[in-house]
């Protein structure tokens, strides 16, 4: 499984807030199916702007993801990125492919636990 970071922005109004308490809900599905590894709204934003973490086999799989999300089925997101992330270090790194481009086996395994 690869992992992904998502970040999609959505506009402020009646429709975000009409649909708040089913995207939180999908959300929550998505983390009791281990699909889901974090979710957080980014602070500071011009737009709502909410960060996901997901687990999933492919980018079209995110993009499926994401197009379930309440707030996609009601075209409420204004901004979507999908990026493929390799969590090397930290909270995330048993997720991690534990390899660095530049190093060898040997020389990445001082700085990653397997």
């Amino acid at each position: 499984m690869k992992i992904f970071v998502v970040s999609m922005s959505h506009p402020h109004g009646e429709g975000w807030n009409i649909h708040l308490i089913p995207h939180l809900e999908y959300l929550q599905k998505l983390i009791a199916e281990g699909i889901l590894l974090a979710s957080g709204p980014l602070k500071g934003t011009e737009l709502r702007t909410g960060f996901l973490v997901i687990k999933a086999e492919s980018r079209e799989a995110v993009e499926a993801i994401v197009a379930g999300d309440p707030f996609a089925i009601e075209d409420l997101i204004v901004t979507l990125t999908i990026e493929e992330w390799d969590p090397l270090f930290g909270a995330f790194a048993a997720e991690s492919s534990k390899t660095f481009a530049a190093l060898s086996d040997d020389e990445a395994s001082r700085f990653i636990k397997a």
